[in-house]
């Protein structure tokens, strides 16, 4: 642990960090070194197996950037099962958009009928974060060939007031909107969101480059 944020400082950027604190209010400046994302991944490209096992295993993390190295690891993994058990043991302690929206495992697109019963659970969660996670593999695994109209169901189903749980709903709506327009309008239509969330996704989807200007017309015009 000490090897991996002594190199991390050492990538340490200070205008960056500035640049993020606005950006991560929940967090204290203590918690945060200032390493790009990019750098992070190029780092987690020179773990072998034995260090990445040891670094997964040693939660909790002091820094961000530790975080943000942990789930870049686990976002590479490609056994379901074990990437499911360390999902589970990490995700209590994702306490930011920044490390949740980066968590983006490529396997799990092959695995779309074992993960649900996963995504059930976790949009239950009493974890903010972990209920936006839940969210994003919906929007993520779930709005191509595997959609099915029960999935927005379950988004819209989701009764969190946290801040960046609506946000996701909102961002999960707009992006739905442009890959299932037919399917996803009557939730829009029907103001089966709450006002803000509602408004919130009209304000993405408008501005997305995916959706029609007919439909963002349209959508203006559903506006609370």
């Amino acid at each position: 642990m000490k090897n991996v944020q002594q190199h991390l400082f050492e990538l340490q950027d200070l205008k960056y960090r500035e640049f993020q604190k606005p950006l991560l209010p929940n967090l204290d400046e203590s918690e945060m070194i200032g390493v790009r994302v990019p750098f992070l991944r190029k780092y987690a490209k020179e773990f072998d197996k034995k260090e990445q096992e040891i670094f997964l295993s040693e939660l909790p993390h002091k820094y961000h950037e530790e975080y943000l190295l942990h789930v870049i690891l686990l976002s590479k993994e490609k056994d379901f099962s074990k990437l499911i058990a360390l999902t589970e043991k990490v995700l209590p302690y994702i306490n930011n958009w920044s490390v949740c929206d980066t968590f983006s495992p490529k396997i799990f697109r092959k695995y779309t009928d074992e993960l649900l019963p996963y995504i059930d659970r976790w949009l239950i969660s009493d974890k903010e974060f972990t209920v936006r996670f839940a969210i994003k593999m919906l929007m993520d695994n779930y709005l191509g060939e595997n959609f099915l109209p029960v999935y927005p169901e379950k988004v819209s189903s989701v009764k969190n007031d946290a801040y960046y749980v609506k946000m996701m709903i909102a961002w999960y709506f707009a992006t739905a909107l442009a890959k299932q327009y037919e399917a996803v309008i009557p939730f829009i239509e029907n103001h089966r969101l709450d006002k803000w969330t509602h408004n919130k996704t009209i304000q993405k989807a408008v501005e997305s480059f995916r959706v029609t200007e007919e439909h963002k017309k349209y959508l203006k015009s559903l506006q609370v």
